[in-house]
């Protein structure tokens, strides 16, 4: 039987469609070309020892800034090299079966928000472009690439998407004076500033990946595993899942006391 479409029902229809067509494209459909895009800028952070197996050792992730040259990483992540056996320091990038190492300097070490910048000799990366505005807010989707687990499975970039839960202090006061050691007291010493909290899930090896718009690829903080993680839950007795991140503001901070990174 014909079913006759009434004035009122060809309303609702074409306010759904309105709606419809006035929706945004699917995050999943920009994230696939963002994710393209920032690729190429992320790289491993390790180290090289001809004499050493294997040769290469990973320790962080990093990601080009500036003029390609530039690539920001955590601070902690920076090994004492073993400089009579001629250690050297350098990014690592996949391409296939093969691993490019390609040595690096220390321009810049920022302690207090665990940033460390690096300058590449030779052909430049493309570089990520940082947040400039300050406008990130609770509740914005995020994501971010780089190697959760190393070398282990090869250096193949992996992205995360991630939501920011908070903007939250980075140091989680004690609840009890007995919970208050050399370091916790230390660190409450220190100047508190906001860091990023994420509900996303990242591991040690994530430590320096940017963290990014699904669909411009703008970068607003560098994710950090291990120097937030015991400085916010150093009270807990269980420290929870959640991953942190250090607003990309301290990058732009960085970069400005070298020449090389302006």
């Amino acid at each position: 039987m014909n079913r006759v479409i009434r004035p009122l029902q060809w309303l609702l229809l074409a306010g759904l469609l309105a709606v419809v067509l006035a929706c945004p494209w699917p995050a999943g459909a920009a994230l696939t070309d963002t994710i393209a895009a920032v690729k190429p800028s992320v790289v491993g952070i390790g180290t090289m020892l001809r004499t050493r197996s294997p040769a290469v050792v990973f320790v962080a992730t990093g990601f080009a800034v500036g003029d390609g040259r530039s690539i920001i990483t955590n601070a902690h992540a920076l090994p004492d090299l073993d400089v009579e056996r001629m250690e050297t320091l350098g990014i690592v990038i996949g391409r296939g079966e093969q691993i490019d190492f390609r040595p690096v300097t220390v321009a810049g070490v920022d302690r207090e928000h665990d940033l460390a910048h690096l300058r590449l000799a030779g052909a430049p990366l493309p570089p990520l472009r940082l947040d400039s505005a300050g406008s990130i807010a609770e509740g914005q989707a995020l994501a971010f690439t780089g190697f959760p687990l190393g070398m282990a499975l090869g250096l193949t970039p992996v992205t995360h998407r991630a939501m920011l839960s908070a903007i939250t202090p980075v140091l989680l006061p004690s609840l009890s004076a007995r919970r208050l050691d050399a370091r916790a007291i230390s660190q409450l010493q220190r100047r508190p500033f906001p860091i990023l909290q994420l509900d996303g899930t990242a591991y040690p090896g994530n430590s320096g990946s940017p963290v990014y718009d699904p669909d411009s690829g703008v970068v607003y903080g560098v994710l950090n595993m291990t120097f937030l993680k015991n400085q916010k839950e150093n009270a807990l007795s269980s420290p929870s899942g959640i991953s942190y991140a250090i607003p990309v503001q301290h990058v732009r901070e960085l970069l400005q006391q070298s020449p090389a990174g302006k």
